[in-house]
């Protein structure tokens, strides 16, 4: 844990990528101490250059990302280190695209599972931090323990936070704040699970759902939900947590893992004759009753079936297909409808079309409750337009800007229906702030430098696009409306 992240140096692994789908090469070294990810993309024109890599993320055993600063924005690097391929591959979800990928902003909500202190950006922006964006790597004492301040000044006098002395929602919520995610999870109005510490309930931050016909998946960071399915834990109840086997201040060497989790199970499978005759030839437990399955969501990544089987089964990954369209709420005792609402909207945003007219009408509801709701009022929007109801979306993003002046989403989405009907001063006046926010953004600076060019500003959407061009360097969207502001010409507007 106290390994899961740093300075980028520390744990450089050096390496040379192609992309097979873009052709796009990409090269990790050091040079002069220094960390660097180069690229060369072949496309027309070509866009080569490097990135400076401040940062490791992730322990290793799994795999390794870098993340990199560009004018305060922090970003990720577009390729990462497999520990099971030994080498680099895409990240997830970019191995398809034929061009470099965009910029990949790293959002606090992420970095709060693998840093410490981890800050907020800035207002208005995903990703730009004005301060540093986290105190410290890794995962510190106060991680666990809450603010330990007093207790160093006090050496040691003074209490910190015993997870072991917690209830059992509260300590559990120290290892599900980041070791669960469900099939969809939602932040609760007004929080942020940045904002989360230890000896807190994770559910007054956040609402977990899952299919209810799934079983326990086979995602990536799913160990809780299926941990909770084992017959381990069902008969042990609230007095078996994630740290009967796993100690948070220790990791065991390779050679030692088999003993070390064998010790965990005969703690309570102590009886004589079963430890006695129970397959004396095989002494890793886990190999037969906790076997490494393929994550789903992430290329060339195994992960441990924390389901604990007596017998072993079958891949985790296969056993276990999504087959209902009913999401329930796991580990959130606190959960609302306008919680649900927002979970069927997120599932239907990623693919889950039976769930998108059940989330319209819950989400309509929702905004009948409580007509102040930010995240619902712009969910609802986002639906109206993608139904074709402009009216609609038009009212509801106006209605998020002026309880929100800084959101993005409504800010953007706004400017489009308002350049739709041509009204080009109102979507630049939208747009402007929004792209200044988050100049990494190729939506915002695509649509902005449009805008631009319609009032015949040649120059802004050069400078638009310019700008956007050092975040998204492989962008043939962006190079070729480069090409394209010579010929600027003002339209009619209102």
């Amino acid at each position: 844990m106290a390994n899961a992240s740093g300075l980028a140096m520390d744990h450089l692994i050096p390496g040379n990528f192609i992309s097979a789908t873009s052709g796009t090469k990409y090269r990790v070294h050091a040079e002069d101490g220094t960390a660097w990810l180069d690229y060369d993309d072949p496309q027309t024109p070509p866009a080569k250059g490097r990135m400076k890599l401040d940062y490791f993320l992730g322990s290793g055993h799994l795999g390794i990302t870098y993340l990199y600063t560009l004018d305060k924005y922090l970003l990720e690097s577009p390729v990462a280190y497999y520990a099971s391929a030994n080498g680099y591959d895409m990240k997830p979800g970019f191995g398809g695209l034929r061009e470099m990928p965009p910029a990949i902003p790293m959002e606090a909500n992420c970095l709060r599972c693998h840093m410490s202190g981890v800050r907020h950006s800035d207002v208005g922006s995903v990703n730009h931090y004005s301060q540093e964006p986290f105190l410290y790597g890794g995962i510190t004492c106060e991680s666990c323990h809450g603010d330990t301040k007093a207790h160093v000044l006090s050496a040691g006098k003074a209490a910190v936070i015993n997870p072991a002395k917690l209830d059992a929602d509260r300590r559990d919520s120290i290892c599900m704040s980041c070791h669960l995610e469900g099939d969809v999870s939602v932040e609760k109005e007004g929080r942020s699970p940045v904002d989360f510490k230890p000896g807190e309930s994770i559910s007054r931050y956040l609402s977990y759902f899952v299919y209810a016909s799934a079983g326990a998946t086979a995602r990536g960071v799913s160990e809780v939900e299926q941990f909770n399915t084992s017959m381990c834990k069902r008969a042990s109840g609230s007095k078996m947590s994630c740290t009967n086997c796993h100690d948070p201040h220790y990791t065991p060497p390779a050679a030692e893992r088999a003993v070390f989790y064998r010790a965990k199970c005969l703690a309570c499978h102590n009886q004589p004759a079963f430890v006695r005759e129970h397959h004396p030839e095989n002494q890793d437990c886990t190999s037969c009753h906790m076997p490494r399955s393929r994550a789903e969501n992430i290329p060339h990544v195994a992960w441990t079936d924390h389901r604990i089987l007596r017998q072993p089964m079958m891949n985790l990954a296969d056993a276990n297909p999504i087959h209902s369209d009913t999401l329930m709420p796991i580990f959130s005792p606190s959960t609302t409808q306008r919680d649900t609402a927002l979970a069927y909207y997120a599932a239907a945003m990623e693919g889950h079309s039976g769930d998108r007219e059940r989330a319209y009408a819950m989400l309509t509801a929702a905004h009948q409750s409580d007509p102040d709701d930010v995240e619902v009022m712009r969910s609802l929007g986002i639906f109206a337009g993608m139904s074709g109801d402009s009216q609609l979306a038009g009212s509801l993003f106006r209605n998020v800007l002026k309880l929100s002046p800084t959101d993005q989403t409504a800010a953007s989405d706004l400017a489009v229906f308002e350049a739709k009907t041509g009204d080009l001063q109102c979507a630049l006046t939208l747009l402007q702030p929004a792209f200044n926010r988050n100049q990494d953004s190729l939506g915002l600076a695509t649509n902005l430098a449009a805008v631009e060019c319609l009032l015949g500003d040649g120059e802004a959407a050069r400078s638009t696009i310019e700008t956007a061009l050092k975040f998204n360097p492989g962008s043939r969207e962006l190079t070729n409306r480069l090409q394209q502001t010579s010929s600027c010409v003002a339209t009619h507007t209102k």
